[in-house]
């Protein structure tokens, strides 16, 4: 068993060996690389594993590429991956373009990777169109009558301006902004629905699509529908805005009036105190008078009697007598038929 020992020893070293070499270098990953005439040393493999990069994400999507005519390297593939991309998704849409004769390199594939976008989806939509649904959008023409505008609008990307282009939100903002623009100078909602094509021809020439990551190849629209009377309506509410305002100034009116009555009423008050002070002040004074003797004994009875008349006349003229003697000297007096 002992003689055994020198024999087993080194046997037990070499898979040892081998066992570390297979952990560091993927063979069967680099045997599939050569078999597929992918130029890519062992070394290489070894760099990308003491990286922590993933060889298999490198060197499948760089045979697939290599395959397909494409002129790309495994550094390229290595650096944008460590960038955080998905090398997958680049190579598959490289693929792509270079399929549908589009000009597309890989840095600039990169660049639409890392920005965020799917670049092989946009590079579907460059060869086959996308349609984007508007919701209903509504416009008032100038009559006052709201027409409500569902459209369709068919895009496809636009490579050159992914990088930095707005997306499909602003495109369906500015498709109804249009559509609002060309409603709203519309004399009748009947021309609109005549000619639904007039949107559609008006929106598109307004060059909507400037900025963003699509263009437009056409705008059709899908529905059409009349909704309120926005006229009338705002008509109705300020007829009812006025009518409340003319009720506020009335009622304004009338409360400076009540106002100016209880002024009047107030100051009617106060000049019959005035009088009743004056009145109580008389007896006072012809009582000076007599002192004084500026008023004689029989002035006074004079004026007494007078007093006396004046009041016995006031009281026969409150009585019924003295409306009807009054009314047979004057008349035109209608108080008593």
């Amino acid at each position: 068993m002992f003689d055994l020992i020198p024999v087993v020893m080194p046997l037990i070293v070499i898979i040892v060996i081998i066992m570390i070499f297979l952990s560091f270098v993927p063979l069967g990953l680099w045997i599939s690389a050569v078999s597929a005439g992918v130029k890519v040393g062992i070394f290489s493999l070894i760099g990308m594993r003491l990286r922590r990069v993933r060889a298999d994400k490198i060197i499948r999507p760089l045979i697939k590429a290599q395959k397909a005519g494409m002129d790309v390297n495994a550094n390229q593939l290595e650096s944008h991956l460590l960038s955080g991309g998905r090398v997958d998704n680049v190579v598959d849409a490289l693929i792509a373009a270079h399929r549908a004769n589009l000009d597309l390199s890989f840095e600039r594939a990169a660049a639409i990777d890392l920005a965020g976008r799917n670049v092989f989806e946009a590079v579907r939509m460059s060869v086959t169109p996308k349609i984007i649904e508007t919701p209903w959008i509504s416009a008032v023409a100038i009559n006052g009558i709201e027409v409500k505008v569902v459209a369709k609008v068919t895009v496809r990307t636009n490579l050159a301006r992914l990088v930095g282009g707005a997306g499909e939100e602003t495109i369906i903002a500015r498709v109804g902004e249009g559509i609002v623009t060309t409603v709203g100078s519309s004399q009748s909602h009947k021309s609109v629905l005549e000619n639904p094509d007039l949107i559609s021809r008006t929106v598109l020439a307004k060059g909507l699509d400037n900025g963003t990551a699509f263009e437009i190849l056409s705008i059709d629209i899908a529905d059409v529908d009349i909704g309120r009377n926005i006229g009338a309506h705002l008509q109705i509410q300020q007829a009812e805005a006025d009518k409340q305002i003319a009720q506020a100034k009335a009622e304004e009116r009338r409360a400076t009036a009540i106002a100016k009555e209880q002024e009047m009423k107030a100051e009617v008050e106060h000049m019959k105190s005035k009088v009743v002070e004056a009145e109580a002040q008389v007896p006072m004074a012809l009582a000076e008078a007599l002192r004084n003797g500026n008023l004689g004994v029989m002035d006074y009875y004079r004026m007494q009697n007078i007093q006396s008349d004046t009041n016995m006349k006031n009281n026969i003229g409150m009585t019924d007598i003295g409306k009807i003697f009054k009314s047979q000297n004057d008349p035109n007096d209608k108080s008593i038929n």
